[in-house]
């Protein structure tokens, strides 16, 4: 199966540590988004995977080669302009419909999910596209999708509603897509994949659009899109069944502690206080300095308390 990693996001919510990296190569717990979403992958025996790109892309493709599971090959869509999520979909689509299914995953995220059990739904139900959905005590955040009680897709937030809805959950950013279900892309450059394709298509009557909703003891997600979800990433130990991220950091030099985490390579100065706190490899933090719930980047700290998760079609 192939896949597809969004990666071309500018990461407004993020600023300004997306001043100084894209998203993908933000480092959680020492190491970078984009390795957390390949190593899943290859997991699940992804062995070509596409990346699209438009913000600080030299980063995003050093990250991407740097953490390259053996034997996966990667691929580039760059975008001189942004496309949106499903215009960056519909410029890939050559390549994606080679699979079928193919596999769309955002390049935000820390995702732990059973993607073969999303593909066993997806095919006994024969779905042109299948949503993964979490059961998210966080849902107020994000807006949630409803489904009926056979898993078709009957609302996306406040912004879409057929009726129906029998139990809903937060998109955890799993897409499978039929091949043939390419061809339904609107014919535009920029667009979305939620509003301008996905709802159009079930407005139009379509019932193959569904999703798998899995309770959160099911589905690790922890998204990395704003500063706050961000420093909690960074905090949250992850337990992952593809990989211990924790031991593969300190194995590259960084020091992970109960509510500390510092990159490799990075320096300490003298009686210096630092709580719920990360600090990025490479930087020098100065003598004497105090901070507490924020990042050390860029060679400054910057305060995270009270930044939240908001929604959007990021989300929902």
């Amino acid at each position: 199966m192939r896949a597809m990693i969004l990666g071309a996001g500018l990461g407004t919510r993020l600023r300004p540590l997306t001043d100084l990296r894209p998203k993908p190569a933000l480092p959680v717990r020492g190491l970078p988004v984009l390795a957390y979403t390949l190593a899943l992958l290859a997991r699940h025996g992804v062995r070509e995977v596409a990346i699209n790109l438009h913000h600080l892309p030299d980063q995003v493709r050093e990250v991407a080669e740097r953490y390259r599971p053996e034997g996966m090959a990667l691929y580039f869509s760059h975008e001189p302009e942004l496309l949106g999520t499903g215009g960056g979909i519909r410029q890939l689509a050559a390549f994606l419909r080679e699979s079928d299914p193919c596999l769309v995953l955002a390049g935000d995220m820390i995702l732990d999910a059973d993607l073969e059990r999303l593909l066993a739904v997806h095919r006994d139900r024969e779905d042109s596209v299948t949503l993964l959905l979490r059961a998210d005590p966080r849902a107020a955040n994000f807006g949630t999708i409803g489904i009926d009680s056979g898993g078709c897709v009957r609302r996306i937030a406040d912004r879409f509603d057929l009726g129906g809805e029998a139990s809903s959950g937060v998109y955890a950013h799993a897409t499978l897509v039929r091949a043939d279900a390419l061809d339904g892309l609107p014919p535009r450059r920029s667009f979305g994949h939620l509003d301008d394709w996905l709802m159009p298509r079930l407005a139009s009557g379509a019932t193959d659009v569904g999703a798998l909703l899995l309770d959160a003891s099911e589905c690790v997600w922890e998204p990395v899109g704003t500063l706050g979800e961000y420093l909690a990433a960074n905090l949250r130990p992850h337990v992952l069944r593809y990989l211990d991220a924790d031991a593969r950091a300190r194995s590259e030099g960084v020091r992970i502690e109960a509510d500390l985490v510092i990159g490799a390579g990075a320096r300490i100065g003298r009686e210096v206080r630092l709580e719920r706190a990360v600090v990025w490899d490479g930087e020098c933090v100065p003598d004497g300095f105090q901070g507490s719930d924020g990042i050390f980047a860029g060679g400054r700290f910057h305060p995270c308390a009270g930044a939240e998760a908001s929604a959007g079609e990021g989300n929902a």
